[in-house]
């Protein structure tokens, strides 16, 4: 059925002369095989009355997590273009309502805020954003501790947030909420990606020691790995926590050099992998024996950001990833060049889930007919999409966790390069079957992770 038969307008239903006395009352629009009433909710109507409607990136510019950040900033002004104008992923994705003049009809604009990668700064550059600024959705992240303050908020105030990179377990977890949806995998799916592949390069008597990001993804992700790689028969020897954004992990590693530990597992992302890892290597780690082996470290989430910063260090390094700039489907590839083509360069993952993100939320205004935030919420809960990415993505209703395949990828060494982007190598691309679980299972919080109200209380 087409958008045109779903969705009636005021003058029909006026022309159809017994339902008149419907319109009078409220705005009125069909989803789904019901009629839904319309009311003030978050900024709508009031943000969407105008010729155009805004969008909110808030993302870190800032902080340890900035590279990240600049680059979600170029994919949204990316995905803008391509709202306003066509082009990119607007060309390959299915089930698609945009038609590349905008949404519904209206120019798309953005405001942005810096979350600084702390997330009182991100919540109040987000209600800023949305108190003064009207928009109708927000997005960013890169810090699973922001991307769930970022969350928190959307529920409040009743406008949608599109999680961009965040990894923690707890997003659509503990605290899933109604008004955020999550594309990017989490630290669970890495583990079920990653311990087998790390059993079976490495084998299954290691001794593990890990650094941890002392915040909630540091803290799901360390749980993930850990219990996936004791499955494979590994022992943990030690886990230290340690502060978001240090400069210096010297007694962190040291500790791991001091213990009879052979593989070392590095909770961190951005610039704290980046310097943790070179800390590393400039210790020798890596060409110590331990029990008779080398020593073998491991990244369990990784990005070529971080791999650009890190060097030659990345050299046969495992972790996972969200994308790759090689991927040839056809949403990845249209992606890839029009990025490439605007910016000069390759995107990355963070790139990736902040473009993508965006035209879902558009496209389910689309579809729903309205942006009327609970239509659509409930355009986006179950809807399935292709050509954004391998495979198809599905977005689970009970949690608005985005399930799709993921990659397990490995540093590449200097001489195995093609280019100065070419960096990590595709190990295997995870169907998105074998990464999926249950909604209810006790590391999301089990059977009492609620999503919360369609229509948030004032």
């Amino acid at each position: 059925m087409k958008l045109t038969d779903k969705h009636l307008t005021r003058r029909g239903l006026l022309k159809a002369g017994a339902a008149t006395s419907l319109v009078l009352a409220a705005p009125l629009h069909f989803v789904r095989g019901a009629w839904a009433q319309e009311k003030a909710i978050g900024t709508f109507p009031a943000g969407t009355s105008g010729s155009s409607v805004k969008y909110g990136f808030i993302v870190p510019q800032t902080g340890a997590y900035a590279d990240e950040g600049a680059d979600e900033l170029r994919a949204y002004q990316l995905a803008v273009k391509h709202l306003n104008g066509g082009g990119g992923m607007l060309e390959t994705m299915k089930p698609l309502s945009l038609k590349g003049n905008g949404v519904l009809g209206k120019k798309v604009e953005y405001v942005t805020g810096d979350t600084q990668t702390n997330p009182d700064a991100a919540r109040q550059a987000a209600q800023r954003a949305i108190e003064r600024d009207k928009v109708i959705m927000f997005s960013g992240g890169s810090s699973s501790a922001v991307a769930v303050a970022q969350q928190y908020l959307a529920q409040d105030k009743g406008v949608i947030f599109m999680d961009a990179l965040t990894h923690s377990n707890d997003t659509t977890g503990k605290d899933r909420r109604r008004y955020g949806f999550r594309h990017f995998f989490n630290a669970y799916q890495s583990g079920i990606a990653l311990g087998p592949i790390l059993a079976e390069r490495y084998g299954k008597d290691r001794r593990a020691f890990h650094l941890t990001a002392d915040y909630t993804w540091g803290h799901t992700q360390y749980e993930s790995i850990r219990d996936a790689t004791e499955k494979q028969g590994w022992t943990t020897v030690n886990n230290i926590m340690t502060p978001l954004g240090a400069p210096d992990f010297s007694q962190y590693l040291t500790a791991a050099i001091n213990s009879d530990a052979d593989v070392l597992i590095l909770n961190h992302y951005g610039k704290d992998m980046v310097n943790s890892l070179t800390q590393a290597v400039q210790f020798g780690m890596r060409d110590m024996q331990k029990n008779g082996r080398n020593i073998e470290v491991v990244v369990p989430l990784y990005s070529e950001l971080m791999a650009k910063g890190a060097g030659d260090n990345i050299a046969g390094v495992l972790g996972t990833a969200n994308f790759n700039e090689k991927l040839d489907d056809p949403g990845s590839a249209a992606f890839i060049k029009a990025f490439t083509d605007e910016y000069g360069f390759p995107p990355s993952q963070a790139a990736q889930t902040a473009y993508v993100q965006t035209l879902l939320y558009s496209n389910a205004v689309e579809q729903a007919g309205t942006f009327y935030p609970p239509e659509v919420i409930k355009a986006l809960e179950g809807a399935e999409i292709e050509g954004i990415g391998p495979g198809k993505a599905l977005y689970r209703a009970e949690d608005h966790q985005c399930f799709h395949d993921i990659l397990v990828v490995e540093g590449k060494a200097p001489s195995d390069r093609q280019n100065q982007y070419d960096l990590l190598k595709i190990v295997k691309q995870v169907p998105r079957e074998e990464v999926t679980y249950p909604a209810d299972i006790p590391a999301f919080g089990g059977k009492d992770a609620q999503l919360g109200a369609y229509e948030p209380s004032a």
